[in-house]
């Protein structure tokens, strides 16, 4: 009996020594179901509401469901679609309290008759502040104002300019064309001459590193050397192209809570996001350390930032500036000039004229295939007597615009000029690249790559800047302008004239774009290089192709 009880207590004791070690579990686990519950009461409660983001509505419905994409390749497509479609070439995605428009008097009036009242706005800053900060791109105001008259009056300088076309043409020289040399030699042996075999290159990379090479140069002082296809793609530069492109993912989110949240915890693409961004410091880092290691000869530089660390001393705004350079710099370039190329393959008869202007302009002695791959310094004097150049460049930012769109936020309400009400707070957002395919801007013909639209007795004529806001228009014209279409047009005239590129797999009928603030093709833009006979030249090709090696 004795034994029995104790048993019996000896029992009582572990079950209650186990009924007390499981409390905090049980605690724990009745704790999670009634956050659950909590949370999914909450989540029925807001669905019957039906909050201020949710619509119905045919546009919404496909944007949230993603069904357009059954009947469109690219988001920026199905947008185009929409704004054709609308008698006031505007339309509102509620889901994203966005207005779109592709009609130019709604332009002017966002970007000349309202300026004021369309800001990059907070919202829009908030985007795009961990990637580029206090940058010229990313806000309004005195800061925007200071940025911009030091920049314009620095790019304005002939000394500069000047710089930039000794900094183009060495990398022309030097890098760009013995590359599509080395490409068009190896194209050659491995292809046994003909066209249909032989390496291929990714001439969406090459312009990539060509461009970021250039603005480091022009803008630093600093020689990344990145044009080197035997060089991996640096650390850097897929930092920065994540940050672009998670950045302008952001955009896209119908809550912007969410990413919100998500950068706070440190989740998922906020966390890719937060450690490519720390990359893009490092480097941006070291380029200021290396300006200031000049000391003197740093306020004295050429380059932009020696320019701007005379007036600034405050390294985190000048990493800003550096990142905003490095942005306009290599993407914009780099986007114009691959899609320019994409639509050449599809259109021998444009390099046919180009190659023609060239040679009536710049004259035979100044071939950019020449047996030294030299260019002269008299070539890029004769840039701007090129019309059929700058027709065919900007027919292909047209079509195919570096940056698709731009929004701003409106500081109060408005009405459009197509009788659009805009709430205090809204997205309004200019579609270059669907106002390039709209009809009702530049006619029938609207979807095809035609220089000659742009040319007046063989001479450029440009088009409103309204209609045509690649450079946007303005107070918030771009800066580089100039700059760009020098580099854009030397690069052109120097590759046509000494190669013929073919477009592997793709076509400019129907492109497909990866996501990132500025247009890049999904994949690169595969290509095949041949050198450009000449009469007399097989001998002379196969003796540099042995040079080369």
């Amino acid at each position: 009996m004795v034994m029995a009880a104790e048993t019996g207590a000896a029992l009582r004791e572990a079950a209650s020594a186990l009924a007390s070690s499981m409390q905090p579990q049980v605690a724990a686990v009745f704790f999670v179901s009634a956050a659950c519950t909590v949370a999914l009461a909450a989540l029925l409660a807001v669905l019957r509401m039906r909050p201020p983001w949710w619509c119905a509505c045919p546009v919404c419905e496909a944007y949230l469901t993603a069904s357009w994409a059954g009947d469109f390749d690219n988001l920026c497509d199905w947008y185009a679609h929409l704004l054709r479609t609308s008698p006031a070439q505007t339309v509102h995605v509620h889901v994203l309290r966005n207005v779109l428009t592709a009609n130019p008097a709604t332009v002017d009036h966002m970007l000349r008759a309202r300026f004021d009242n369309y800001p990059k706005g907070a919202p829009f800053s908030a985007i795009l502040a961990d990637f580029l900060g206090r940058g010229i791109f990313n806000v309004d105001g005195d800061a925007w104002l200071f940025q911009r008259k030091l920049a314009a009056a620095e790019l304005a300088s002939p000394a500069l300019r000047a710089f930039a076309v000794r900094v183009v043409a060495s990398e022309l020289r030097g890098r760009l064309i013995p590359l599509l040399r080395s490409a068009a030699c190896a194209s050659g042996r491995e292809g046994g001459g003909g066209g249909g075999g032989g390496r291929v290159l990714d001439l969406q990379d090459v312009f990539r590193r060509f461009a970021f090479d250039c603005i480091c140069k022009i803008s630093f002082g600093l020689d990344p050397g990145c044009l080197q296809l035997s060089m991996p793609v640096s650390s850097f530069e897929d930092a920065f192209d994540t940050a672009s492109t998670l950045s302008a993912r952001r955009a896209t989110a119908p809550m912007h809570v969410v990413w919100k949240l998500k950068r706070l915890l440190n989740l998922g693409d906020e966390r890719r996001l937060r450690d490519a961004v720390h990359l893009v410091d490092a480097l941006a880092a070291e380029v200021i350390r290396q300006r200031r290691k000049l000391g003197g000869a740093a306020s004295s530089g050429s380059d932009l930032l020696s320019r701007f660390m005379g007036s600034i001393d405050d390294d985190k705004y000048l990493r800003d500036i550096v990142v905003s350079f490095m942005l306009a710099g290599r993407d914009t370039v780099a986007s114009a000039l691959t899609a320019f190329f994409l639509l050449l393959s599809d259109h021998p008869e444009v390099a046919a004229a180009i190659r023609d202007e060239a040679a009536r302009v710049a004259g035979d002695d100044d071939d950019g295939d020449g047996d030294d791959g030299r260019l002269t310094d008299s070539a890029f004097g004769k840039l701007k007597g090129m019309h059929y150049v700058h027709a065919a460049l900007y027919e292909s930012m047209r079509l195919f615009p570096p940056v698709q769109f731009d929004s701003k936020f409106a500081a109060g309400d408005d009405t459009l000029p197509d009788g659009t009400a805009v709430a205090k707070g809204t997205r309004v957002t200019y579609h270059a690249y669907a106002m390039g395919r709209m009809e009702s801007v530049w006619g029938p013909d609207c979807g095809e790559f035609r220089p000659e639209r742009w040319l007046r007795d063989g001479r450029f004529v440009p088009e409103s800047p309204y209609r045509y806001p690649v450079f946007q228009a303005g107070a918030r014209v771009c800066v580089g302008k100039e700059l760009a279409l020098m580099e854009m047009k030397a690069v052109i005239v120097a590759v046509v004239r000494g190669f013929d590129i073919e477009a592997v797999g793709r076509s400019s009928r129907r492109p497909r774009f990866a996501p990132g603030l500025t247009a890049t093709f999904a994949g690169g833009l595969p290509v095949r290089v041949r050198r450009r006979a000449r009469a007399s030249g097989h001998k002379r090709t196969t003796r540099q192709c042995d040079e080369t090696e």
